[in-house]
């Protein structure tokens, strides 16, 4: 989080701030430092491990049956990014579902690291809570340890629909794997008479 705005003249725009981070389930600690250290919040995340994905969806596609919306095959209630998991919907996921995610908010300065393929959502000031504007700067990367979970996401894409955002390969899991595989092979070879020695 690279900068975090907060208008002047509006007196109540703290209160407002504190309920959103306590309504998004934030730690003590976390309160804290917001209302003791006097910290700027940017964002309010919730994110949930990789092993949660598919009952989240199913989850996400139940309640938007419940509200008479459709689920097309060539849609996902994740990816499409539709949703917003509000306190009374989390709540819901964790009893029906036995699903727990992680509620972190991003100050000032704060980085926050998803792992692959862990489905996450923030709210931020241009969002229906209003925390303070904010600019952050987001890198992807591929890790090693992640590769097949990247591989896996980059396979889910390609049965969205062709207009879907999410439908071409961003991650380029296959370029970076090739990339990688090559790099190691040319280090191999170019120590190889090194190698060779007893």
């Amino acid at each position: 989080m690279v900068y975090v705005g907060i208008p002047k003249g509006q007196g109540n725009q703290e209160e407002e701030v504190l309920k959103t981070i306590q309504d998004g389930d934030a730690d003590e600690l976390t309160i804290k430092r917001f209302t003791e250290s006097r910290e700027k919040p940017g964002a309010l995340w919730h994110i949930y491990a990789a092993k949660d994905t598919e009952k989240i969806r199913e989850f996400l596609k139940k309640v938007a049956e419940e509200q008479g919306q459709e689920n097309p095959v060539d849609h996902d209630p994740i990816h499409d990014q539709s949703w917003y998991l509000d306190r009374s919907l989390r709540k819901r996921l964790h009893q029906e579902y036995g699903v727990q995610g992680w509620a972190i908010v991003q100050f000032l300065g704060d980085v926050v690291f998803i792992p692959a393929g862990a489905p996450h959502q923030a709210r931020t000031r241009d969002t229906v809570h209003n925390l303070y504007s904010c600019i952050k700067v987001a890198e992807d990367f591929v890790s090693p340890e992640h590769v097949k979970h990247c591989f896996w996401l980059t396979q889910e894409f390609r049965y969205l629909s062709h207009t879907h955002t999410n439908h071409e390969d961003k991650l380029q899991v296959k370029n970076v794997i090739y990339h990688a595989v090559k790099d190691a092979v040319g280090i191999l070879r170019a120590n190889e008479s090194s190698l060779s020695r007893p």
